[in-house]
């Protein structure tokens, strides 16, 4: 018994991953200095750091499974 997705699911996925991962590196990878109270400190600077790298990771991910479903990463043969 195989089971047949519709491509359509791996391009919306891949979609929302490249959406919310810009969202992500974007909004809470950033350093907003006119808006903070206090300076910043090593925990903050760690957790905006941590945003950005799964923001991209989410982009990447986003990317490959779009271009994987478009047929762009068939292997030749």
């Amino acid at each position: 018994m195989n089971i047949v997705i519709p491509p359509i699911v791996f391009y919306v996925l891949g979609a929302l991953f490249l959406v919310f991962g810009t969202l992500r590196a974007v909004i809470l990878g950033r350093r907003r200095a006119d808006r903070e109270v206090v300076d910043d400190t090593p925990e903050r600077a760690r957790a905006r750091r941590r945003h950005v790298m799964f923001g991209v990771f989410w982009v990447l991910t986003g990317l490959f499974l779009i271009a994987s479903t478009a047929g762009v990463l068939r292997r030749p043969g």
